[in-house]
């Protein structure tokens, strides 16, 4: 799945040079002012609660391990982001739609991830509504405008330059879309190759446009191994013990030309910005491959669902979740565990290049200090 890059910017060596020293100083305090979340359920804290979906978590088992219990996380505890942002230092951020995220809640940042929601405008539309990697967009420029207000010019300039942007898109346009040919018609329009294209030019307008009102500092997060998860594994169409590898197999095109992306991003067109690409695939794989390694002795089925691997149908409410929830990979059917969380936000916070590439996002906050 990996691709080799090869660094041809001498600017690109010469932040790696810095940040190898750099890398083993203690960051003290937050040197992002603010964290703003793009994605889908992986990374959404409560945005579906408030719109007309059928893809909700905010009722018991989901938050059974979460300090302030159900809150629209789908997980048992503390998703991605909300770890991600106790290592940084800027706490996890309110859901965009909820009233009450206005004024001095939204100087820390803002979530507008949505559950079912994907890169294409129509991935996941059988879920209901859900806010896609557009509207989300949109959502920001509407945060935007209120910060006019909140501050000038120039504060606004630097606060945006120092903030993170965190993005987790993709899955949905693979699970529920492409691999459900019954009621989308995109595999039959394109290869997956052509497909992962498709996705990759609307997800680079969107963050072009993103770069292009004031946001400097970007984390996009690759596809995980999705042939791996319950839901895949549900569909019988792995051997025992094994993933679906066509699934896998045919996110390396999208993987590779995320990555691409970020190479191009780099390249010195996009004064003051800096973008990684989180290798969520490569992270995520040797979870499940050395699962021991990591503390996990369940890796092909959900601490909570229903029918096959409890991938079949997600936790319904009030259904009892597995007691041991700390030694699974997956809370559901498609949903990494709290623990499995805590490793994935730590291997991009700190990890080698293979985990975060060109930097992981402890060097990032380094270039803001």
């Amino acid at each position: 799945m990996m691709v080799i890059i090869c660094n041809r910017r001498l600017w690109i060596t010469t932040v790696f040079l810095i940040l190898q020293v750099a890398s083993n100083r203690v960051v003290l305090g937050s040197p992002f002012r603010a964290m703003y979340v793009f994605g889908d359920s992986i990374v959404d804290d409560g945005n579906n609660n408030f719109i007309n979906s059928i893809a909700k978590s905010n009722y018991y088992p989901y938050g059974c391990d979460f300090a302030g219990g159900p809150s629209g996380r789908f997980c048992n505890g503390k998703t991605f982001v909300d770890f991600l942002g106790e290592k940084l230092g800027t706490p996890s951020p309110p859901p965009f739609a909820d009233p009450a995220t206005t004024g001095a809640r939204i100087l820390g940042g803002v979530n507008y991830a949505s559950a079912a929601a994907g890169i294409l405008d129509e991935s996941g539309r059988h879920y209901g509504d859900r806010y896609s990697l557009s509207q989300q967009v949109i959502n920001f420029e509407t945060t935007l405008s209120q910060l006019r207000t909140m501050m000038s010019g120039d504060a606004l300039t630097q606060y945006l330059s120092r903030s993170l942007a965190v993005f987790v898109f993709g899955s949905n346009d693979y699970i529920n879309n492409y691999l459900m040919p019954s009621m989308y018609p995109s595999s039959y329009t394109y290869n997956p190759s052509d497909f992962a294209n498709l996705l990759l030019n609307h997800y680079a307008r969107q963050i072009v446009a993103l770069y292009s009102v004031g946001l400097r500092k970007f984390m996009l997060a690759g596809l995980p191994p999705l042939g791996c998860i319950p839901n895949q594994l549900a569909t019988g169409q792995a051997p025992p013990g094994r993933c679906v590898d066509y699934v896998n197999q045919m996110l390396g095109s999208f993987n590779e030309g995320l990555r691409s992306l970020v190479t191009m991003l780099n390249n010195g067109t996009h004064p003051g910005a800096m973008f990684v690409y989180g290798n969520t695939y490569g992270v995520f794989g040797d979870i499940l491959n050395n699962p021991a390694a990591y503390g996990f002795n369940v890796v092909d089925r959900g601490c909570c669902g229903i029918g096959r691997n409890q991938g079949q149908i997600t936790c319904l409410p009030f259904a009892v979740p597995c007691s041991n929830r700390n030694q699974y990979v997956f809370w559901d059917a498609f949903h990494p565990t709290h623990a499995a969380n805590a490793i994935l936000a730590q291997r991009a916070y700190a990890g080698s290049p293979n985990d975060c590439w060109p930097i992981n996002l402890q060097q990032m906050a380094l270039l803001n200090s």
